[in-house]
């Protein structure tokens, strides 16, 4: 274990109640597995337990207005200004953690698309059978992304027809079932699916990177716990399990 994350660990642990606190943490899809290392150690450490619940940035944010309570929320630093802005997150606390671009992804054993420039790219996704990606509708940062994109590229009409939209989830688990020919969606959901490949990174020319921050809820009931877990989150120890994951240090 990292030594600034035993520091972390160790801070949670001074701050800790007589008994473990159990946090509850609402986080983004995207950033399902850089949490899951970086949790488990800090719960061996400290005793607490960590509760997390996954979805879109707009559906936890549309969770949280609706009154839902929460210790930390791992979502867009808009997303968390805006709480912020509305009290349902702490003044101040937002802790900028990574950033993550977009990827596209094919079944294993398919032959790899031409990616590699833009209109490469334009022509790979006229080409394709089908082509999924998260549904726009569902609040998901990719989705959301690439519709603009497709508008912006002039393909739209010609991709909607065969277009797989994605309510949650990663897109490539859809890709190793067989439901589509070929997936758009953040490189962090595509690294860890099984039985799928990620050819790359989209071109830089049309690159988007989505940068994840934590906030502390403003009626957090365990917001010492919650406040260690986002040092934890934050710190520099992060930065390997970050680059395994997809993902790269946010910056400030």
């Amino acid at each position: 274990m990292p030594k600034a994350l035993a520091a972390a660990a160790m801070l949670a642990a001074t701050m800790a109640p007589a008994s473990a606190a159990e946090i509850k943490v609402l986080h983004a899809g995207a950033f399902t597995q850089v949490l899951t290392p970086i949790v488990a150690d800090f719960q061996q450490q400290t005793g607490h337990k960590v509760v997390l619940s996954r979805e879109t940035v707009g559906a936890l944010t549309k969770r949280i207005e609706g009154g839902e309570t929460f210790d930390v929320a791992v979502l867009t630093p808009a997303a968390i200004d805006a709480l912020a802005g509305k009290g349902k997150i702490a003044p101040g606390t937002r802790a900028n953690l990574a950033r993550v671009g977009v990827g596209v992804v094919v079944k294993q054993g398919a032959p790899l698309p031409d990616i590699s420039t833009v209109d490469a790219f334009k022509k790979t996704l006229l080409a394709a059978k089908s082509v999924a990606y998260i549904d726009p509708a569902a609040g998901g940062s990719s989705g959301i992304y690439v519709a603009g994109l497709l508008d912006k590229l002039g393909i739209a009409d010609a991709v909607k027809p065969k277009a797989k939209l994605i309510h949650g989830g990663a897109v490539a688990e859809h890709i190793a079932n067989g439901e589509a020919e070929l997936g758009i969606h953040q490189v962090s959901e595509i690294l860890p699916v099984k039985g799928t490949i990620l050819v790359g990174a989209l071109p830089k020319e049309i690159q988007n990177y989505t940068t994840y921050a934590a906030g502390l809820g403003a009626n957090a009931k365990e917001a010492d716990a919650a406040r260690a877990l986002i040092q934890a989150l934050s710190g520099p120890q992060a930065a390997a399990i970050l680059k395994s994951k997809g993902m790269e240090p946010a910056g400030s």
